[in-house]
C-alpha cells in the first residue's frame, strides 16, 4: 500500500506498516515519520486551503456536485459551517423551509489523488464555535421519545419549542435556561461536527439528516479535535461535505438537536491507497473507535462490535472468538444518536487491553 503524501507525490509505507495494516495504523505511523522529519511543520504553516461559505452555497444533500474547492493529500483545510434560524439571507425562498428543518452542509472539497477503494482520513485539528448563541429545538415528529412516522402514535404530536443558549468562549461554558422556571446551568462546550461525510456510491444522493456507511449526519461527538476519522471513498475525490456544528449534546441527542452552533474548522486530509473498512471509523492515541449505523438500534451495536473485532483482528493478530471475548470483559458504547433515519452506535476498546500492533 502507498500512501500520497501532500506534494502528491507516493511515500512508501514505512517497515513498521508491512503486510497491509489498517487505515488507522498506516496513518499513525505515517503522520508520526512526517513529524519526525519536520515535512508535517511545513505542512501546517504553508499548505491551507480556505474556503468561506454563504448561504447561497450551502448544500442540503451527500453526493455529486460541483466542488466548491480541491484540497491536496496532507493539506490543512480552514472553512465554516452556518446554521439557518430565522434569517438565512442568500438561501432561495422555496429552500427556506428545508434550510429550517435540514443541516447546512459546507463543500464538496475534492480531495487530490482520493480513488474508490482508498480511505480518507480526516484529521480534526481545530473546532471553533462561531458566535455567541446557540440553539437547541424540541420538534414535533422528531425526537427519541416524540411520536415519529417511524413510530406513530395516536396522542397528539409534542409542540414545537425553542431553546436559546448563551455561548461563554472564555469560560467555555454554554447557558441552559429553563423555560418554566429560574433554573439554569453550565453546560461545558465540547464542539464538534455532527455532519461529516464523502458521496455515497452509484451516484446516490442522500439528505443531511442521514448518517449512512459514507458519514454523513452521525452526531457523533468523536468527530472533535484529537480524533481521526476514517471513511472509504465512493467516487474520484471523495466529493467531503461538513456541517452542523455542535458545541455540546448529551449521549443519544434524545430531543434531536444539540446546542446548534455555526462551526471554524480546521481539518487535515490523508488518502489511503487500495484500502477501505466497512462503515467509519475513529482513532486516536488511547482507543480504537468503530461505528455502526443503521436501525433498530440492536443492529447499530451488532455493526459497530463486528468492525471493532476485524479491527482488532487484522491490525493487532487476535482471532475473531479471542476480539470477541475481550470486547464482551472492556469495551464501552457510545450511543450517539437515535433520531435520526439511521441510528449511530459507536464501539470502542482503550488500546491499553490490547497486544502490539502487527508488523
Amino acid at each position: 500500500m502507498k500512501f500520497l503524501d501532500f506534494d502528491g507525490e507516493w511515500m512508501g509505507a514505512a517497515s513498521a506498516l508491512r503486510g497491509g495494516r489498517s487505515v488507522a495504523l498506516l496513518v499513525m505511523a505515517i503522520v508520526a515519520s512526517l513529524g519526525a522529519s519536520g515535512a508535517l511543520a511545513q505542512e501546517a504553516t504553508g499548505h491551507v486551503v480556505k474556503y468561506a461559505p454563504t448561504y447561497a452555497t450551502v448544500k442540503f444533500d451527500f453526493g455529486p456536485a460541483e466542488p466548491v474547492g480541491r484540497v491536496a493529500a496532507g493539506e490543512i483545510l480552514e472553512t465554516d459551517t452556518l446554521n439557518c434560524t430565522e434569517h438565512c439571507a442568500g438561501i432561495p425562498a422555496d429552500k427556506l423551509e428545508l434550510a429550517r428543518n435540514s443541516n447546512l452542509l459546507t463543500g464538496p472539497f475534492f480531495i487530490e489523488g482520493a480513488e474508490p477503494g482508498d480511505t480518507l482520513a480526516i484529521e480534526f485539528l481545530e473546532l471553533r464555535v462561531n458566535g455567541t448563541q446557540g440553539e437547541g429545538e424540541i420538534a414535533p415528529g422528531f425526537g427519541a421519545i416524540n411520536s415519529t412516522h417511524y413510530t406513530p402514535m395516536l396522542n397528539p404530536d409534542l409542540p414545537r419549542h425553542s431553546w436559546a443558549y448563551a455561548i461563554h468562549q472564555e469560560s467555555g461554558t454554554a447557558t441552559y435556561q429553563a423555560h418554566d422556571s429560574n433554573f439554569s446551568v453550565q453546560i461545558p462546550l465540547r464542539p464538534f461536527l455532527g455532519c461529516v461525510g464523502v458521496a455515497p456510491a452509484l451516484g446516490e444522493t442522500r439528505s443531511s439528516l442521514v448518517p449512512a456507511e459514507f458519514g454523513g449526519n452521525m452526531d457523533a461527538s468523536e468527530s472533535s479535535v484529537g480524533n481521526t476519522l476514517y471513511l472509504a471513498v465512493n467516487v474520484p475525490g471523495a466529493l467531503v461535505y461538513v456541517g452542523d456544528g455542535h458545541a455540546a449534546m448529551g449521549d443519544g441527542e434524545i430531543g434531536g438537536t444539540a446546542i446548534e452552533v455555526p462551526m471554524h474548522a480546521r481539518l487535515r486530509f490523508h488518502v489511503i491507497k487500495g484500502t477501505a473498512s466497512a462503515w467509519p471509523r475513529w482513532e486516536n492515541q488511547n482507543e480504537l473507535m468503530a461505528a455502526g449505523i443503521y436501525r433498530p438500534l440492536d443492529d447499530s451495536l451488532r455493526i459497530a462490535f463486528t468492525e471493532l473485532v476485524h479491527w482488532m483482528h487484522n491490525d493487532y493478530g487476535l482471532s475473531e472468538m479471542d476480539a470477541y471475548e475481550l470486547l464482551s470483559k472492556v469495551a464501552t458504547v457510545h450511543v450517539a444518536e437515535m433520531v435520526d433515519p439511521n441510528y449511530v452506535v459507536v464501539a470502542k476498546i482503550d488500546k491499553k487491553f490490547l497486544p502490539l500492533k502487527k508488523l
